[in-house]
């Protein structure tokens, strides 16, 4: 059965500090620690394409997974909306080619942000076990560096840039449970880019996620015939901290499982879900609750066991 074999990460060294901007927008230290939860933002280099982001993560998931052949892939999916320039070709031929990857490796693009990953996990699982492949690579990459207006308050001091590399096949160490998937095209309006530059209505997302993900995650732990007493921890998008309290009080006593640990990366869009992960990994954790939500309006929560029991 394929799962989760092991994820590793790219995270550029310059930085944005994220309490030198909020004393530029007029805003305390008290509000970039409590509700943004970011105090800073790490931003790619000038010189850096997402697809150098993604062979970063993968040159990172070589050097720290000593089992993982890159000659053995299959299947090559990037999860962006921000490929590199005007985004044809798909980003995944890039990285295929820079990778130096075969002829006969799939690759395609998969054009969703905060919720791309849990989708992503799910798309390549049922894509590999439909035609039999062995190995794949889920790459997550969405420098908003490249679109986020730096007078913009209400973006500014959220965004990060930040990649991924997931590691599936067989005998995976974290198997994929239940899962769930929404959309609310109606809300598209709310975060969208015009004219090369991102435009978010603050509010309208906060609320989206409040109202939407709580049920979700309900639901996904109802479908699987569990309550929220036996999930060791919940790894959310990390939109915001104060999204991320607002949804956690939602489940009273366990409020304490949902970890927000985006303190130096801030927002990383699809990469938020596996760099809490990745960061987690070593924890004596056995079932945990994936999600993304954001940009579409889309949320999608999925379930993750270890294979070990």
């Amino acid at each position: 059965m394929i799962g989760v074999k092991a994820v590793a990460s790219y995270i550029p060294e310059a930085c944005i500090d994220n309490f030198e901007q909020a004393s530029r927008f007029g805003e305390p230290e008290s509000f970039v620690s409590n509700k943004i939860g970011a105090e800073k933002l790490p931003i790619k280099s000038d010189t850096e394409e997402t697809s150098d982001l993604c062979v970063g993560a993968v040159r990172a998931l070589q050097k720290k997974v000593p089992g993982f052949d890159l000659s053995a892939i299959d299947a090559l999916v990037v999860v962006t909306q921000n490929g590199d320039g005007e985004g044809l070709p798909h980003t995944s031929a890039i990285v295929h080619a820079k990778l130096g990857l075969g002829p006969s490796v799939a690759a395609f693009d998969i054009s969703l942000g905060c919720s791309g990953y849990v989708y992503g996990l799910h798309v390549l699982k049922a894509f590999m076990e439909g035609i039999g492949l062995e190995n794949g690579l889920l790459l997550t990459a969405d420098p908003y560096s490249k679109i986020v207006d730096k007078d913009d308050r209400n973006t500014a001091m959220l965004f990060g840039d930040a990649a991924t590399a997931t590691w599936m096949a067989h005998e995976p160490e974290w198997l994929l449970g239940k899962a769930d998937f929404g959309t609310d095209g109606a809300g598209a309006e709310f975060l969208r880019t015009e004219k090369g530059r991102l435009h978010m209505n603050g509010r309208q997302i906060f609320n989206f996620a409040s109202m939407n993900v709580p049920r979700q995650l309900k639901k996904v732990l109802a479908e699987s015939g569990y309550t929220s007493a036996d999930v060791d921890a919940y790894l959310l998008h990390q939109g915001s901290a104060a999204i991320i309290e607002s949804i956690s009080r939602r489940f009273g006593e366990d409020a304490s499982k949902f970890v927000l640990d985006m303190g130096s990366t801030g927002n990383t869009v699809s990469s938020s879900v596996p760099l809490l992960l990745e960061k987690n990994w070593d924890r004596p954790w056995h079932r945990l609750v994936l999600c993304g939500f954001g940009v579409g309006l889309s949320w999608a929560t999925t379930l993750l066991e270890r294979a070990d029991g």
